[in-house]
């Protein structure tokens, strides 16, 4: 990748376009995040650099990370994420990084973490259908169903669409457009939805496909 940011979920909105063409987008606080680590391919094996963001009392970092932040005499900060870029050299410990490193048009991937919705059975999770209601099927309509066979293979299959945890996991969505960025604030507006709940953190890279 060429760049990345750590960046705030704000929440959904709308704007309009020059032709009044409506445009659902997301609106996230992107930075200003500050370089607190620079890896390199003589010392690490590879090349990055290690984004902080968000403020966080001293008191509440743990001794570990103190050192850390002390060694890149940079202020302790909530939220660290490393992003191989092409060309590292551009950075250096202590610079800051903010929404203007994107531009409006740019097309991008989000990663974030989605909502949790704790557990929940088949036809939720994975779209399966229930069972007639009708001629006794009760009080199975919503189970999973089969299993499998008993005897052979006496196991159920790796990968079987079954009830449990739904959500709460990390997703990429890819390509898609910067439609507005206000700097001043460090706000970016990107057109669809992208994982997680308000207030979530996500990670903004130019997109690998565009």
């Amino acid at each position: 990748m060429k760049k990345g940011i750590i960046a705030k979920k704000i929440g959904m909105t709308q704007i309009f376009d020059e032709n009044g063409k409506v445009i659902p987008v997301t609106v996230v606080e992107a930075g200003p995040c500050v370089v607190v680590q620079k890896k390199t391919t003589e010392a690490d094996g590879y090349e990055s650099v290690q984004l902080g963001f968000g403020d966080i009392k001293p008191a509440a970092v743990s001794k570990p990370l103190a050192g850390h932040f002390k060694k890149g005499d940079v202020a302790p900060k909530r939220v660290l994420k490393e992003f191989r870029l092409e060309d590292c050299s551009a950075l250096s410990v202590g610079d800051i990084v903010k929404a203007d490193i994107f531009a409006v048009g740019e097309a991008v991937d989000v990663v974030g973490t989605s909502k949790g919705k704790g557990f929940q059975g088949a036809i939720k999770r994975h779209g399966q259908h229930r069972l007639k209601m009708t001629h006794g099927t009760g009080p199975v309509h919503r189970s999973a169903g089969s299993m499998g066979a008993n005897s052979d293979p006496s196991r159920v299959f790796k990968g079987k669409k079954l009830p449990g945890q739904m959500g709460n996991v990390q997703v990429t969505v890819q390509n898609l457009d910067i439609v507005k960025i206000d700097v001043e604030n460090n706000l970016i507006a990107i057109k669809g939805a992208i994982p997680g709940p308000r207030g979530g953190v996500v990670f903004i890279a130019d997109s690998v496909k565009a």
